[in-house]
């Protein structure tokens, strides 16, 4: 079935945010589903984006409702984006899991070679509308939310640049640096354009908590105006907050068999204390965890094959930050 974005054997999850009616804001005021503002004075171009997965609802009830309200840049430029209208058109709380993408993940496409390759899906048209855009972004913060129990994080992806903003907003605490990404393909963070060593552009994903529910929408949403403050997109900064803890992704575990199986129940953001813990049977390969004080990241109970099961990280110390 198109849009189907995981086992049918999924456990039931409460749908306890509402809805959020996008009617007013489809048509945008650039591109459908795009709301771009400038202000008087100069600044950075900062990009929020919501709705890469069409059942991650949070990110959408935020900035309808920042948009209704009327929030406008105190200097530079300020977007928000309803990225997979498509997908989201097709969200039902009885089933909501169904409708994460139409024909593809929308957050593994974003490589130049499958944006200017020849194959077509609903996800990649979107893609292809949005990149001109996003090309003008300086600092892009990509809302998402997680299936499954998991304390919630930033990823940094590749480069410094993102895990030293990641660090200044502090929420969440928790920033991991995950150059390699995925082996599906390449997420929006992961795009050239903010990677570039050579550039100043900055891309961050939140995967602010679990999906649908209304503690995950006060992380999003204190994120983002984390981020907006440090970008000067506002003129009153909320509480300073310590700076993030950084752990970078030493392995990303990725099913090799549809048999791959967690040994226990882990939630994201255990940290497992001894070197060589048995973590999960893949088959009949063991998954270990290679080094002491080892971060689990988004462990996933249910992983088809080629897909990520869970990334491996470790704490950094000050100094390799």
């Amino acid at each position: 079935m198109r849009g189907h974005s995981g086992p049918a054997f999924l456990p039931y999850f409460p749908v306890d945010l509402p809805v959020p009616d996008l009617r007013p804001w489809l048509e945008g005021n650039s591109l459908p589903g795009v709301w771009s503002f400038d202000a008087p004075r100069p600044g950075p171009h900062v990009a929020l984006v919501a709705l890469i997965h069409g059942n991650e609802i949070a990110g959408g009830l935020l900035l309808a409702r920042w948009l209704a309200e009327g929030l406008r840049p105190a200097r530079g430029r300020l977007t928000f984006v309803f990225a997979n209208l498509a997908a989201f058109a097709r969200f039902d709380p009885a089933d909501p899991t169904l409708s994460r993408f139409v024909d593809e993940d929308l957050n593994r496409v974003w490589c130049e070679t499958v944006l200017d390759g020849p194959r077509r899906s609903a996800e990649l048209d979107r893609a292809r509308e949005l990149r001109p855009l996003l090309g003008t972004v300086d600092v892009l913060l990509d809302l998402h939310s997680m299936l499954w129990p998991s304390d919630p994080l930033i990823l940094a992806g590749a480069g410094p640049r993102a895990r030293r903003l990641a660090r200044r907003l502090g929420v969440p605490p928790l920033v991991v640096a995950d150059q390699a990404g995925h082996a599906s393909g390449r997420r929006l963070i992961d795009h050239s354009a903010f990677t570039a060593p050579e550039g100043q552009r900055t891309a961050l994903l939140v995967e602010a908590g679990q999906h649908w529910q209304p503690e995950t929408l006060a992380v999003m949403e204190a994120c983002a105006t984390a981020l907006l403050a440090e970008t000067g997109m506002v003129a009153t900064p909320p509480p300073p907050r310590p700076p993030g803890r950084v752990a970078e992704v030493t392995r990303t575990v990725v099913a090799g068999t549809h048999g791959f199986a967690f040994v226990e129940p882990f939630r994201g953001g255990a940290i497992i204390p001894a070197r060589n813990t048995l973590l999960a049977l893949d088959g009949e390969a063991e998954i270990r965890t290679p080094h002491d004080d080892c971060l689990l990241v988004m462990p996933s109970p249910r992983t088809l094959r080629g897909h990520t099961a869970v990334r491996l990280a470790r704490f950094l110390e000050e100094r390799e930050i």
